[in-house]
């Protein structure tokens, strides 16, 4: 997959407009220019009983060695992976332990693929996934894009909502991290906000004061239903969790991509960061939060593709008992 020129690129991230489009979003995906994100960030939703629109054709990806190849030869529907991966025996392993994940990868997969190619040479991949579908992910990613991308599993924990009672309550998500280019990627930790010690009187006062970089574990509480960050969108997600994110892995006037993008969370702390976004949402509802949480941010284009491939969708993901606090899109 080539890049383009990167001083267009350059010029395309400073001189184009923030974009929101309303649209579903593998429609969309492709018209974007190759390696122009520093960053995307994916928060999609699962386990929400929709049934969700998507191409049919499917491409397996077969060994670099594989004899067609090997001989110059090609074979009709057939195309080879990054650096010839191949992944088809690592997901049907997988899915003989869990026959429902085969509609939601199916559901993934181009998505990610398409992130994929949209990343920079130095740019960063999060998937932000809960704990149904983070370690079928992790392992299916590391055979799509190779397990030498892997870059950190980040655990968000926070303490909010119903306890269970018949086991240990689940209160984390999983962001697997992964980086197009293990020897390019853009990663600043002296850009990240410092948060208080836990034991402060174990360190310098001088220390303390400072306070400490985050770890891979980020105790962070969820939007407050009465905090000036509340859009009314149930599934938004917490400004801190994302200026982490956007403050260690972008520079200023670098390009952000979000496209499950619900109430818009990635978009308002890259527009804060002075970063550009494109945000990309098939809900009619998400669009219109989107609307009025980011109506004072500068130049941004407000687009709509084709029509929404679910029109009469609810303005969120229907709620799961078992994920207490709802937090499933940006």
């Amino acid at each position: 997959m080539s890049r383009p020129d990167a001083g267009r690129l350059e010029r395309v991230a400073a001189e184009g407009p923030n974009r929101i489009i309303h649209a579903e979003n593998l429609a969309v995906l492709p018209t974007l220019p190759d390696g122009a994100f520093t960053l995307v960030y994916l928060d999609p939703p699962f386990n929400t009983g929709r049934s969700q629109a998507r191409q049919s054709t499917t491409h397996v990806r077969v060994a670099a060695d594989d004899s067609l190849e090997a001989s110059g030869t090609g074979a009709p529907g057939r195309i080879t992976g990054f650096a010839g991966k191949r992944y088809e025996r690592v997901r049907g392993d997988l899915l003989r332990y869990d026959d429902r994940f085969e509609d939601y990868w199916a559901f993934l997969e181009p998505r990610l693929l398409e992130a994929w190619r949209l990343l920079a040479d130095d740019g960063t991949l999060y998937l932000h996934l809960d704990y149904r579908e983070a370690h079928y992910a992790k392992v299916l990613l590391d055979a799509m894009f190779g397990r030498e991308c892997f870059l950190n599993e980040l655990i968000w924990a926070y303490d909010y909502g119903a306890k269970a009672r018949r086991r240990w309550p689940t209160k984390h998500d999983t962001i697997l991290v992964y980086v197009k280019d293990p020897e390019r990627y853009w990663f600043d930790s002296t850009a990240v906000d410092r948060e208080p010690y836990m034991a402060p009187g174990l360190v310098t006062p001088e220390k303390a004061l400072l306070g400490k970089l985050p770890t891979d574990v980020w105790w962070h509480t969820i939007v407050s239903p009465t905090g000036r960050e509340k859009t009314g969108y149930p599934t938004q997600k917490p400004e801190g969790i994302l200026r982490r994110i956007v403050q260690a892995s972008t520079r200023e006037g670098d390009w952000v991509l979000d496209f499950f993008a619900g109430s818009g969370t990635t978009g308002a702390v890259a527009a804060a960061l002075g970063r550009r976004f494109v945000l990309v949402d098939e809900n009619p509802e998400a669009v219109a939060v989107m609307r009025a949480r980011l109506a004072a941010v500068p130049d941004v284009s407000f687009e709509a593709s084709g029509s929404p491939a679910s029109p009469a969708a609810p303005a969120a993901p229907a709620s799961n008992p078992d994920r207490e606090n709802g937090t499933m899109q940006a």
